[in-house]
């Protein structure tokens, strides 16, 4: 079995040299964006000083900007297991991508249409769908997570579905209390009645690797800061299908995916960087075989991380009032952890642990639906730890005592 490279995986972050009180700052905050490694910060530096131009001149630095996105495209594409390297869509965010592509394929919905949301999944996953149907005179319906686990049960979806399902968005995994989802099953169901399904794949990117040929759905979007890049949305859709439906934008300086899907001028300097993001994750494999592959390298990811996630299962265990939200072991689960404390509010854990040098998240994530199921959305909601694979083990228990010490 191979040793995961940790102490190179660290020297690849500048800010993880932050110290506060003489004592290294601990980046639990990933659920809500990454620390990005040096290879990304060069390769953004870099764009801005050799080839910062629009596309489409016949100069060379457009050029240069032309050959940046195509390489990116490329390597999104084997990121998500594309087919093609035209299925990658760039935009603003995730939020942003999901909102035009809700917007185009309501187009051709009927009134008395349905879809299908669910209440684990961030907002941008929900609302952007409701409001979508709304429009167009749909039925919204939802699939409600279990509040004892936070889990989707598969049988609690099947009732749900029927000929009038045209779509069903469903998340990976939680970005709030870290919850994975079978995906592959819910594809396979929603081809039984012919509807579409949108896969939000934001909090998952990081974690695990990802093969949309597998889970056989037909969109799926992440956004590049959350592994480990910069502030790009990505959304992946089928060649047939991003060719058939008509996008929702002013007319398009393209006719053909994937330009036809992309709005305005875009962040050549940050797709640049979202290239550079994907090359690094796939270097990690490279240390520990010497061969650069990006599946094997999310692979010993996710192994790594289920260490940190089982340290702070075990850990959690022996603190007195600390309430966990989510399942209880690190199957089907991503490393991602949301808590309570006692009578402490989520707000004044994150702060006591903030001025020790840890950082967190407190409130609801935009998670909104999970956290007012949960009966908390008036009490100021969870505190989130998002352990990433540059954490480490000693990181895990000095968490560990920090918490045991707020609860005592």
């Amino acid at each position: 079995m191979n040793i995961f490279p940790i102490d190179w995986v660290r020297g690849q972050f500048p800010s993880l040299g932050r110290t506060i009180n003489d004592r290294p700052v601990i980046y639990l905050d990933g659920p809500g964006g990454t620390q990005v490694p040096t290879q990304v910060i060069t390769a953004v530096s870099d764009y801005y000083q050799t080839a910062n131009s629009n596309l489409g001149g016949r100069f060379v630095t457009s050029e240069q900007t032309g050959a940046i996105v195509s390489d990116a495209r490329e390597m999104l594409a084997g990121f998500l297991g594309a087919n093609r390297p035209e299925e990658i869509v760039f935009g603003q965010n995730m939020t942003s991508l999901t909102f035009a592509l809700s917007r185009a394929l309501a187009q051709s919905w009927e009134p008395g249409a349905e879809v299908i949301v669910t209440s684990l999944d961030h907002d941008a996953n929900v609302t952007t769908w409701r409001r979508a149907a709304v429009d167009r005179g749909a039925e919204v319906r939802t699939w409600d997570f279990r509040p004892e686990t936070c889990t989707l049960e598969l049988s609690d979806l099947e009732p749900l579905v029927n000929r009038r399902t045209v779509l069903i968005a469903v998340t990976l995994a939680s970005n709030a209390v870290g919850s994975m989802v079978d995906v592959a099953a819910v594809t396979r169901l929603a081809q039984t009645v012919g509807a579409k399904v949108f896969v939000d794949a934001v909090h998952c990117a990081p974690h695990a690797a990802i093969n949309v040929q597998t889970l056989d759905c037909d969109f799926l979007a992440c956004s590049a800061y959350k592994f480990f890049g910069p502030h790009v949305g990505v959304l992946w859709g089928r060649h047939d299908l991003l060719t058939s439906v008509q996008p929702y934008k002013v007319r398009p300086a393209a006719n053909e995916p994937p330009g036809s899907w992309e709005t305005g001028t875009q962040s050549f300097e940050s797709i640049a960087g979202a290239a550079a993001a994907v090359r690094y994750l796939a270097s990690i494999n490279e240390r520990s075989t010497g061969v650069s592959d990006l599946k094997a390298s999310m692979d010993s990811i996710m192994a790594y991380e289920q260490q940190l996630a089982e340290r702070f299962l075990s850990g959690i265990k022996a603190i007195p009032g600390l309430r966990l939200f989510g399942p209880n072991s690190v199957r089907n689960r991503a490393p991602t952890f949301a808590i309570r404390l006692g009578r402490l509010t989520p707000e004044e854990i994150a702060d006591r642990l903030g001025r020790h040098g840890i950082f967190v998240w407190h409130g609801h994530f935009y998670a909104v639906d999970l956290i007012h199921r949960l009966g908390l959305a008036d009490r100021g909601g969870v505190v989130r730890l998002g352990f990433a694979h540059y954490n480490t083990l000693e990181e895990v228990d000095r968490t560990l005592r920090l918490l045991a010490e707020i609860a005592g």
